[in-house]
């Protein structure tokens, strides 16, 4: 399943302001439908539509079913003017019969969804759950990119 990212725009903010540190903070991935429609002004969890119903997946705040990134890295290539943020791909166990997965919305967990904020939503083909094991690719480019101008 391979996917491409988009940043959301309070994500990054906290980003640029300290308030999230994406190589040191626990940064997470957690699985949309294919219903959820992706928006820049999101700014928390609870504004997401996690998948659920799928046995091997347990979605929510602290839930088993998000996975925490590995392997992050921060970028800049000059030549094309872009800092970039990447992790490795992400495994998910085999998920039962159920949603259709839409993508994965990067996050840092705080207290609750309401307070958890969404850095970066990656697109994937719809992709049914179906008891076989997911593997999230990310895009070669990486999670999410940010041109300078």
């Amino acid at each position: 399943m391979a996917a491409t990212g988009n940043v959301y725009q309070s994500g990054l903010m906290k980003c640029l302001d300290g308030t999230i540190a994406l190589l040191t903070d626990t940064i997470k991935i957690l699985l949309v439908t294919s219903s959820y429609t992706p928006n820049r002004d999101h700014d928390f969890v609870s504004e997401v539509t996690e998948i659920s119903g799928a046995s091997g997946y347990t979605g929510g705040f602290g839930g088993a079913g998000r996975k925490t990134l590995a392997s992050k890295t921060l970028a800049v290539t000059d030549a094309s003017d872009l800092f970039t943020f990447d992790a490795a791909d992400v495994s998910f166990g085999a998920l039962g019969t159920g949603p259709t997965i839409g993508g994965g919305v990067i996050c840092k967990e705080i207290t609750n969804d309401a307070a958890s904020p969404i850095i970066a939503f990656n697109g994937v083909t719809n992709t049914p759950t179906n008891g076989a094991s997911i593997t999230f690719q990310f895009d070669s480019a990486g999670i999410f990119t940010v041109t300078s101008s």
